[in-house]
């Protein structure tokens, strides 16, 4: 090879790795349009409490939490410790007070799911005795005041006692609630 040809072939190499810079530095730039939400929260709140008034302006139910955390990516609600109270206003029965561990309000504030430990408790009054359900994982529909859970429950009305796998329930009156599977009892008549 001549000196002319090492030449030529050096600059070509030159030209073209220089025009790869240049191409590299001055490309368009594709911004990717999608843009990737985490899920964190947007506000919070120490100390949270939220009451709903019915139709007559009369309370119908109070939601307190000791921590709360709103997620604008899937309008969801994270709370803890919450303690839901359930009020009848049309009658002089006391409320359901419901408490758990930890709760997530859906973005339809309709489906309230309690994680951890739940107990659902209404105080006595007249001739009913005082009711309590302690059960897990419970699902709460307050359009239609119903309840679910696939989880253990335990029914404590006065000093009868009833349990089972997976639970059902009304809780305005009439109250109703149905075991899933593996019930037992145990009841006192007087």
């Amino acid at each position: 090879m001549t000196r002319n040809q090492v030449k030529l072939y050096f600059t070509l190499v030159l030209l073209s790795v220089a025009s790869w810079l240049l191409s590299y530095l001055f490309e368009e730039k594709v911004v990717d349009e999608s843009v990737t939400i985490y899920h964190s929260p947007s506000y919070f709140s120490l100390g949270y409490h939220k009451s709903e008034m019915d139709d007559k302006g009369l309370l119908k139910s109070e939601l307190v939490a000791e921590k709360m955390y709103h997620y604008s990516d899937d309008g969801t609600t994270h709370l803890d410790k919450p303690i839901m109270t359930l009020i009848n206003a049309n009658t002089k029965i006391p409320p359901w007070v419901i408490v758990a561990d930890k709760g997530i309000l859906q973005a339809d504030n309709d489906h309230l799911w309690l994680e951890g430990n739940v107990v659902i408790r209404r105080k006595a009054h007249l001739k009913r005795e005082a009711f309590k359900i302690t059960t897990s994982d419970l699902n709460v529909i307050l359009s239609v005041s119903s309840a679910t859970t696939a989880k253990w429950a335990e029914l404590m009305d006065g000093s009868n006692r009833t349990r089972g796998i997976g639970l059902e329930a009304t809780y305005i009156d009439p109250v109703k609630v149905k075991f899933l599977s593996a019930v037992k009892g145990k009841y006192e008549f007087k």
